[in-house]
């Protein structure tokens, strides 16, 4: 779906291309990159390499980049220290830049300032040959260095970095590169010079609390004693909200601004208003030097044993944890990049984002403010902290970089044991507005401030631990390693959560499957093997099926209404799971649809006719109805859509329930009547039928279907079944007996199986009913098929989709005509293609095979029916999880549950994730009938039944 929104500007800062052609403004800082921008716009840097590929010589670099993507040094993923041995050493690579710059003779008489956005990670810097202050350690973190007296203006001058990928802090190494995720070298995010006047802001701090109170520290640098400080306080529209003035003391000194605004605006991720500090500094009616911040006017409580609250209402978190991530180019992206992450995770009706494990580009941020997301922003810690010597510079300059935005509504002081707890109070320092600092962890017993963050819990474990003392807000949870996790479970601990008082929701584990293109290795994307393939999408954002899933369980119009009931009078019943939105706010619309059918072309349905609909006033958190004006001939068309779309015209999701029955869906494709007589040929080891030219051959050995043949087209290999695959059948023996104008061949079982009956129609079309009882708990139940998988070009089928679902993974499919091409994605690796072919698709009420041998197809005028496609797999490792039914394609009614890679050992059953999760307990018999023809069927209209000519024919 495209989300739409509109991005306020941000704070605007003058670029120039060259330093010579730098425009002249005595009162605004002018930028100058000598890196370029992002990861599509870079400049070319001289570059030494002391180990690893293209080492030992003076050779070229793009900047920003890592430099094991330009084809320098080796890769190294963090965890390679566990996997090789404590003992391992990281390759001790250092990276040598070299560039020539010039720097404006304008410029003379301004503070110069080298600023670096991030370095991995030990940087050393010289102007000129000077070093131009202390080496920086800590990767993800802006730092700068004032250059007035290395530069030479007017004239040329050499930068040198040096850039050492281990530190030589080995507490930086345990806080960020012995971690679980990629190991990078370089510059990797950009370099700019900043020419600021004398007399200038250096950074603020705001406190803009919900009753409009403002209060702003603004941190000034060489200023004149007496000098005026005023602030205006600008609204969306650009209207002056307040105006504030203050005096400096002088010096590096510190002013405090306050105010208050009458009826702001206020920011939440519903309604991410925003306003504009216009800052001047003055000597008399001179202005001395402009900037401006964005902010926003909210309120962050955490009321202990409660919840956390914004502007006095409670607030419960749909989040995912990101990495910052492309598969080209590792951890240096560009804001489209930034932009896309936030329109996906807000289409996915999530409403939080966890920076993990360190502080994103600033572009995230940005983007976070105006489009809305709650988020974590996180020191890096991972399972080991930061010491207090390493980490206090690298909290300041986190904080004072980020404390603006009003999207970060808590500091994370490190993650999974990764807290140095001297470094707590630090954020407050900087923090005028005292954000919560949670501490991220992975064992239980540590909360702190009120707050529990345990990761990985189960549905049982979550419960006790939400009718504990504390808040829980679980900062990571059901692991997303290939197919396991993200949304499967997702619904029961959402439940949980939402109706638990001290419920604050969490963050998924991950968005993105963290596949790095190995410039070593052609150019593979490597995801090392389990470690990294976690994300609801892939490295390109492929999308899995859990997206939509999730998209279906956050949707804050939560519907629950599975199917039309029989005296439907269009009355939905809906609950506003907004926290600060009506659902008059939202539109909706309804349609009345039919299907195509297999032969049509397009395969989207038509819609016959739509409204919409008025929409109700539910306040948030309330429940309500949903009305819809439906036509007196409603029940005339094959289903009823209905769609919410938010204020910002982003459809929130679409519902597709179905109006006829099976029986009438398939009324124009499975033809009963007869066209010719059936024909029965009897050996001592088969029986066979025929029909229209179609042969079905039957196995008096067991009963199986044992051979296809059509006059008109290729011999299809679909055979050896009915296989049922739980509980146990022992062939009895096998009979045929005219009835009527058809033929039946009945096998006989004893066990669990009752009886297979085939029943044959002159159109061709082939009815099998079956009968089977089960007493206990199975994973799967039903009956197989054997067909060679790489003989399938795809399929086509009525049902839901387009993904396949697991037993506690049902949603985010929705009715409609389907396609998929045959792939081989296994989720979370090469090639990422989705939908994957190979699954198990809910509720289908024809599919049509299409194979090298032909096309056949399958259909049930029973509900409920799943069908499984050939062998996957939803969790990798020692045993791939959950097992399979035997054969290659199944006719089941009921599938398995997936588990999660943290939460449980992949190899056990996923029961503790919740009731969805547990295995199907089945008690008593079930009876199916599914209808088949091994060709291309008569269509509705069709004169005659579709023959191909015979000399088109391809023997076998």
């Amino acid at each position: 779906m495209k989300f739409t929104y509109i991005l306020a500007a941000f704070t605007s800062i003058l670029l120039s291309a060259s330093p010579g052609m730098a425009q002249e403004n005595n009162s605004q800082k002018e930028v100058f990159y000598l890196s370029g921008t992002d990861n599509r716009h870079t400049v070319t840097w001289d570059f030494w390499c002391t180990g690893g590929r293209k080492s030992g010589v003076w050779s070229k670099i793009e900047v920003p980049s890592h430099w094991e993507q330009q084809g320098f040094g080796a890769y190294n993923y963090g965890r390679d220290y566990v996997t090789y041995g404590k003992n391992f050493r990281f390759e001790d690579e250092k990276g040598i830049y070299r560039h020539s710059f010039n720097v404006p003779l304008s410029w003379q008489g301004k503070d110069i300032y080298i600023v670096f956005e991030g370095s991995m990670t030990d940087t050393e810097v010289k102007i000129n040959g000077q070093k131009a202050g202390p080496v920086h350690q800590g990767s993800f973190y802006r730092f700068k260095y004032l250059i007035n007296d290395k530069v030479r203006f007017g004239k040329q001058n050499q930068l040198e970095v040096t850039v050492s990928k281990m530190s030589s802090d080995q507490s930086v190494n345990n806080a960020e590169r012995l971690a679980d995720y990629w190991v990078f070298g370089g510059i990797f995010r950009p370099v700019y010079l900043e020419a600021l006047p004398k007399e200038h802001i250096d950074w603020t701090a705001i406190d803009a609390k919900a009753d409009g109170s403002f209060n702003m520290n603004v941190y000034l640098k060489n200023a004149a004693p007496g000098r005026t400080l005023s602030a205006e306080i600008l609204d969306a529209t650009g209207k002056v909200a307040a105006i504030i003035n203050g005096i400096s003391n002088g010096g590096d000194s510190m002013v405090n601004l306050k105010t208050k605004v009458r009826d702001p605006a206020l920011w939440t991720a519903e309604t991410p208003n925003r306003y504009t500090a216009k800052l001047s500094l003055k000597d008399g009616s001179k202005v001395l030097y402009q900037t401006v911040e964005k902010f926003g006017f909210r309120t962050i409580e955490v009321r202990k044993q409660d919840g956390i609250y914004l502007n006095g209402t409670k607030i419960k978190m749909k989040g995912v944890n990101r990495h910052v991530w492309w598969p080209e180019t590792g951890r240096t992206v560009n804001p489209e990049i930034d932009l896309n992450d936030v329109k996906l995770i807000k289409e996915m009706n999530m409403n939080a984002v966890r920076c993990s494990h360190y502080p994103p580009d600033q572009s995230f941020l940005n983007i976070c403010d105006s489009l809305g997301l709650y988020v974590l922003d996180e020191l890096a810690g991972w399972q080991k902290a930061y010491s207090t010597k390493a980490g206090a510079p690298l909290v300041k300059e986190m904080v004072i970089r980020d404390v603006n935005h009003p999207s970060i509504i808590f500091w994370s002081n490190g993650n999974e044991g990764g807290h140095n707890f001297a470094l707590d109070s630090h954020y407050g320092m900087y923090d005028l507005s005292k954000r919560p600092v949670i501490h991220a962890h992975h064992k239980p017993g540590n909360a702190f401030g009120g707050i529990d963050c345990n990761h990985y819990e189960d549905y049982y474990s979550t419960k006790k631990i939400l009718a504990d003392t504390n808040i829980y807000m679980t900062t990571e949870f059901l692991h997303s390693q290939d197919d396991g996790g993200g949304a499967a479970g997702l619904a029961d601990i959402w439940e949980l959560h939402w109706n638990a008082k001290k419920g604050a929701g969490g963050f998924i584990w991950a968005l993105v499957d963290e596949g790095i293109v190995r410039t070593d290795q052609n150019n593979i994307i490597d995801v090392n093997g389990v470690n990294a393939p976690d994300g609801l999408v892939g490295p390109h954002r492929e999308r899995e099926g859990s997206v939509n899933a999730i998209r279906e369980i956050y949707s804050p119009v939560h519907i629950t209404l599975k199917e039309l009931p029989a005296d439907f009078r269009g009355e939905i019943p809906v609950e506003n799971r907004y926290h600060f939105t009506n659902l008059n706010q939202c539109s909706y619309k309804w349609q009345l649809v039919n299907f195509k059918k297999p032969k049509d072309y397009f395969r989207d349905y038509d819609v016959q006719k739509e409204g919409s609909v008025k929409a109700p006033s539910v306040t948030p958190i309330a429940k309500g109805i949903i009305k819809l004006n439906l036509p007196g001939n409603w029940r005339d068309y094959d289903a009823l859509t209905f769609s919410a779309t938010d204020r910002f015209n982003n459809e929130i999701y679409k519902w597709v329930w179905k109006i006829k029955k099976n029986e009438q869906l398939l009324d124009s494709l499975v033809m009963t009547k007869s066209i010719s007589p059936v024909e029965t040929a009897e050996t001592d080891s088969s029986i066979t039928m025929k029909a229209s030219g179609i042969s079905v051959t039957f196995s008096k050995k067991d009963g199986k279907l044992s051979r296809l043949a059509n006059d008109y087209s290729a011999r299809l290999s679909f055979a050896n079944g009915p296989v049922l695959v739980s509980g146990s059948a022992s062939f009895t023996g096998l009979k045929h007996y005219q009835e009527g104008e058809t033929h039946v061949v009945e096998a006989s079982y004893s066990g669990d199986l009752k009886y297979v009956r085939w029943k044959m129609y002159g159109s061709g079309w082939l009815e099998m009913s079956y009968e089977h009882a089960l007493n206990g708990s199975f994973p799967f139940a039903g009956i197989s098929f054997n067909y060679p998988e790489n003989f399938v070009l795809g399929a086509k089928w009525l049902g839901k989709g387009p993904y396949r679902v697991w037993k506690n993974r049902p949603q985010g499919v929705t009715y409609n005509v389907w396609e998929n091409r045959n792939n081989d994605t296994h989720t979370g690796s090469a090639p990422w293609i989705y939908p994957e072919f190979k699954g198990y698709y809910a509720d289908v009420i024809w599919m049509e095979m299409n194979t090298v041998e032909g096309k056949f197809t399958v259909a049930s005028k029973d509900d409920d029916l799943f069908v499984r496609l050939f062998d996957f797999y939803a969790l990798s490792g020692i045993t791939s999880h959950p097992g399979l039914p035997p054969g290659n394609i199944s006719f089941l009614d009921a599938i398995p549950p997936t588990g999660t890679k943290l939460a449980l050992n992949i190899s056990a059953d996923a029961s503790r994730l919740g009731p969805q999760s547990e295995l199907n307990r089945i008690e008593g018999s079930k009876k199916r009938t599914l209808f088949f023809y091994f060709g291309l069927p008569k269509q509705e209209g069709d004169n005659k039944q579709f023959v191909m000519p015979k000399e088109n024919i391809l023997t076998d």
